[in-house]
C-alpha cells in the first residue's frame, strides 16, 4: 500500500472511511447523514437571518431539482458560480483546476453519482501541509428561498462544485471560514503545488503571455486580480466591466492573426458566472467579426457566463497580479522549455511549532530570542547550475510587510575564484506555510519569514542548534523577503555547496503557531532537522566547585544543633538550612527540598547526612549564581529563552523539544520561572540522566536519551 498521506492513500479526515460508510448506507437503504459536519448553523459559520422567510434549509440535490446530477456532460469552468459567500479566491482556483483533468480527478475522484450506487455520500481530496486528506460529506446543501445559498453551477441541475465547496468548508471548519483569502491557498490545496505571485508589470505583455501559455501547458493553475486600493474599493465594477479585489481564473491563451498583426489573447473566468469585461475582444466586441463563423463559434460564447477574452496589452494595463501554482519546481519559471525529462528534485518536509516563551523567538530585531526559533539543517553537495545559467534568485512578490532590520540582512555574494571562472551552484526552493489560521469567520495570519545561514565548518560537527552568538555575528545568505501576513512564503535560490541552517520565524516573538516547511533540492543533496542527544555535564560545571569555608561551618553547626540521633536532617530541617543561606526572594519551598533529597542516595530514608547537605548547599549557591547571570532584568524570574542559556551554563544541553517539555512541566503554563522552579528543573534532569545511565534495556537505549527524557518528564 502507498504511504499514508499520499494521493493513493489519503488520510481519512476525522477517521471517516468513505467505502465503509457507503456500504453501510447501501446495506441499510438509508442516506448518509454526516454528524461531524451537521446540517446546522454551526456548519454555516455565519449569523442567522432574523427574517423567518430567509431561514436556511438543508436539502439534497434531488429535493432541489428532480433531474439532479453530479455532473452534466463534462466538468468545466462554467460549472462554478459564486453564491452568497466571499470565497471567489477558492472558486477561481477550482475553475483553474477544471482545465487540468489529471489534477482534477485527484480532488474529485471518479465514479461518483447521484444515481448509481447513490447513498447521499461523496468524497473529495485536498492537500494539507504535506499530505492528502480525504473528506467525506453528505449531500445536504444549504438552500435559501429555493436557491443554493453558496456555490452553484450555471447548469442548474449539476451539483459537483457545490459539494466540493462543502467538503472544503468541512475541512477548514465552516462555510464562514471561507470568507476572504488568497487564490494561492486554494491552488496549493487542490494540487499540493507551490503557489507564487507575479506582478504584471514585471514582464512586457508578450513575454507575460508566453510565460502564462507555457505554465498552462505544464498544468500550472493561474489566476489574476486587480488590486483594491482600499476596503471600500473591493467589489467595485470598473468601466471596463472588471471587479476590483476580485479573483479571476486564467483558463486559456490564444493567438489570432488579424490582417498584418498578431493578437495575443487571454481567456479569463469570473467565478460569479456573470459580469464580464466589455473592452476590446470581449464577447460582444466587433473585433471578432473578421473571423470566419466556425473559428468565431469555437472561441466565442455570447452568453453572459463569466467567461471572456482580453488582449494581453489591455490585460497588463488593467490587472496588477498574476497568481501561479506549479506542481513541481521545474515549472516555476513559466518559460517554454524543450526539457521533458522527469524532474530530479528531492523533497524534505518538516512540521514545526512556534511556542510562546520557548520556540517563538521573533525576528532579528529581538536579538536575545531570535536564535530560539526552529532551525533546520541542510547539506548541499550536488552542483547543478553554472553561475551564468541563472539570473536573480526567484522570489515571490514581497508587497507590504514587516522588515526585521534597517540594515541588509543578506550577506554579499563572495567574489572568489579567478575572473571569468565558472562556479557551480546548488539550486533549492524553500516554502514556509503557517497552518490552521482560519478561525470561524476571520483570517488570523501571522507575519512570517525564513532566513538561510551558511554554517562554517568549525560548527558543523557541534551538536545542537546554532546559538545566540552565531546569529549576532553572521548575516543570512538568503531569506524569503519581508515578513508577510499570508499563508506561505517561498524563495528559490542558488547556493554554493556547504552546510546551511534554515530558521523559520514570526515577526513578533511569543506568537503561538504551527507551520509546515518544505525544501526542494536537486537529487544528491541532503536536508533534515538536526537531532542531537541531550548531554549532561552538570557534575563538572556545577558540583565540582569546592564548598565555601563559611558554608562548611554553617552545615556543621546546623547538624550539631538540629540533626537527629542518626546524624541526619529531614526535609523541613534541610529547607530551613538552605533558606538561611539563600537570599529571601530565592528561598526554596518544601517540595523542592524534598525533590533535592530524593535525588541523593539516602538509603530510602529521605534524610541527608552532613556531606550530602554540604554538597547540595554548594550546588545551590552555584545555581543561584547562574540564575543571577541570566536573569538579566533582575526580575527574580527566568523566561524560557533565559532558561535554555542557564541550563547550558550548568552543563546541561537539551534540544528544543525537550526544553519545551521542561517548560510545560516546571513553568506550569506561566510565562516566567522562579528560582525554585529552575532548581526543580535541574534536579529532575539529573535524576533522569542517572536513571538512563543505569538502564540496561536495549530498546530504551536504542530510542536514546531524548525519547527517555520526553517520556519521563511528562510523569
Amino acid at each position: 500500500m502507498s504511504e499514508l498521506g499520499s494521493i493513493d492513500n489519503p488520510v481519512k479526515f476525522k477517521d471517516q472511511d468513505y467505502e465503509s460508510l457507503l456500504q453501510k448506507c447501501l446495506k441499510s437503504a438509508l442516506l448518509f447523514s454526516d454528524t461531524v459536519f451537521a446540517a446546522n448553523q454551526s456548519s454555516l459559520g455565519i449569523p442567522a437571518d432574523p427574517d423567518p422567510k430567509k431561514a436556511v434549509k438543508w436539502l439534497r440535490p434531488k429535493e432541489i431539482t428532480s433531474n439532479a446530477v453530479f455532473v452534466e456532460g463534462t466538468m468545466g469552468t462554467t460549472d462554478i458560480c459564486q453564491g452568497q459567500l466571499g470565497n471567489c479566491w477558492l472558486l477561481a482556483a477550482l475553475s483553474c483546476l477544471t482545465m487540468h483533468p489529471t489534477l482534477f480527478v485527484r480532488v474529485v475522484p471518479c465514479g461518483q453519482s447521484l444515481s448509481e450506487s447513490y447513498a447521499g455520500i461523496f468524497r473529495f481530496r485536498f492537500w494539507q501541509y504535506g499530505e492528502w486528506v480525504e473528506v467525506v460529506v453528505d449531500d445536504r446543501l444549504p438552500v435559501r428561498e429555493g436557491r443554493l445559498l453558496f456555490s452553484y453551477s450555471r447548469t442548474t441541475n449539476e451539483f459537483w462544485s457545490a459539494l466540493v465547496e462543502k467538503a472544503y468548508a468541512k475541512l477548514i471548519g465552516s462555510y464562514g471560514s471561507l470568507k476572504g483569502g488568497i487564490i494561492s491557498e486554494g491552488m496549493e490545496d487542490f494540487t499540493g503545488g507551490i503557489a507564487y505571485s507575479l506582478p504584471v508589470s514585471a514582464r512586457p505583455p508578450r513575454m507575460l503571455w508566453r510565460a502564462i501559455t507555457a505554465a498552462l501547458a505544464r498544468s500550472s493553475l493561474i489566476s489574476c486580480f486587480i488590486h483594491a486600493t482600499s476596503v471600500k474599493d473591493i467589489g467595485i465594477v470598473t468601466s471596463e466591466g472588471l471587479i476590483k479585489g476580485h479573483a479571476y481564473a486564467i483558463t486559456d491563451t490564444d493567438k489570432i492573426q488579424k490582417v498584418s498583426e498578431e493578437v495575443f489573447l487571454l481567456r479569463l473566468r469570473n467565478p460569479w458566472g456573470f459580469v464580464e469585461y466589455c473592452g476590446p475582444w470581449s464577447d460582444k466586441c466587433k473585433d471578432w467579426d473578421f473571423l470566419d463563423n466556425a473559428q468565431k463559434a469555437k472561441q466565442l460564447a455570447k452568453a453572459d457566463d463569466g467567461d471572456f477574452w482580453i488582449g494581453v496589452e489591455d490585460f497588463c494595463r488593467l490587472f496588477n497580479t498574476v497568481e501561479m501554482c506549479s506542481v513541481n519546481p521545474d515549472s516555476m519559471s513559466g518559460e517554454a522549455s524543450d526539457d521533458t525529462a522527469t524532474p530530479s528534485w528531492t523533497l524534505s518536509s518538516h512540521q514545526g511549532t512556534w511556542v510562546p516563551m520557548c520556540s517563538a523567538g521573533g525576528s532579528r530585531k529581538y536579538h536575545r530570542s531570535f536564535w530560539k526559533n526552529p532551525q533546520f539543517q541542510m547539506i548541499l553537495s550536488e552542483k547543478d547550475v553554472d553561475d551564468n545559467d541563472y539570473g536573480e534568485d526567484e522570489e515571490g512578490e514581497e508587497g507590504d510587510g514587516e522588515e526585521d532590520e534597517d540594515v541588509s540582512l543578506v550577506a554579499p555574494v563572495s567574489k572568489t575564484g579567478k575572473q571569468g571562472e565558472k562556479k557551480k551552484k546548488c539550486t533549492i526552493l524553500v516554502e514556509l506555510l503557517q497552518k490552521y489560521r482560519r478561525q470561524k469567520d476571520k483570517i488570523n495570519f501571522l507575519h512570517i519569514a525564513f532566513h538561510i545561514y551558511k554554517v562554517p565548518s568549525a560548527l558543523q560537527e557541534k551538536p545542537g542548534s546554532l546559538d545566540q552568538q552565531f546569529f549576532s555575528n553572521n548575516r543570512a545568505v538568503a531569506r524569503s523577503g519581508k515578513y508577510r501576513s499570508i499563508r506561505s512564503v517561498w524563495r528559490k535560490v542558488h547556493l554554493e555547496p556547504g552546510s546551511y541552517a534554515i530558521l523559520a520565524s514570526t515577526f513578533r516573538p511569543n506568537q503561538q503557531g504551527e507551520f509546515f516547511l518544505r525544501i526542494y533540492t536537486k537529487t544528491g543533496n541532503i536536508q533534515g532537522f538536526q537531532d542531537f542527544p541531550c548531554t549532561n555535564n552538570y557534575s563538572a560545571m556545577v558540583m565540582s566547585k569546592p564548598a565555601l569555608p563559611e558554608d562548611q561551618f554553617r552545615v556543621q553547626k546546623w547538624f550539631d544543633e538540629k540533626a537527629g540521633s542518626d546524624d541526619r536532617v529531614n526535609a523541613v530541617q534541610f529547607m530551613n538550612l538552605m533558606n538561611s543561606v539563600l537570599e529571601k526572594d530565592y528561598e526554596l519551598p518544601l517540595e523542592t527540598c524534598r525533590q533535592l533529597i530524593f535525588g541523593e542516595d539516602t538509603g530510602g530514608r529521605g534524610r541527608l547526612n552532613r556531606a550530602q547537605a554540604e554538597k547540595l548547599l554548594t550546588s545551590l549557591r552555584n545555581l543561584q549564581s547562574i540564575f543571577f547571570q541570566f536573569d538579566e532584568d533582575s526580575s527574580g524570574t527566568m523566561s524560557p529563552f533565559e532558561l535554555s542559556l542557564a541550563l547550558n551554563a550548568a552543563g546541561v544541553e537539551c534540544d528544543s523539544v525537550v526544553e519545551q517539555m521542561l517548560w510545560e512541566r516546571f513553568g506550569a503554563g506561566e510565562q516566567y520561572l522562579p528560582f525554585y522552579g529552575f532548581v526543580s528543573c535541574v534536579a529532575r534532569l539529573q535524576v533522569l540522566f542517572d536513571l538512563y545511565e543505569s538502564e540496561t534495556n536495549p530498546e530504551v537505549k536504542d530510542k536514546g536519551i531524548n525519547a527517555w527524557l520526553l517520556r519521563l518528564l511528562a510523569v
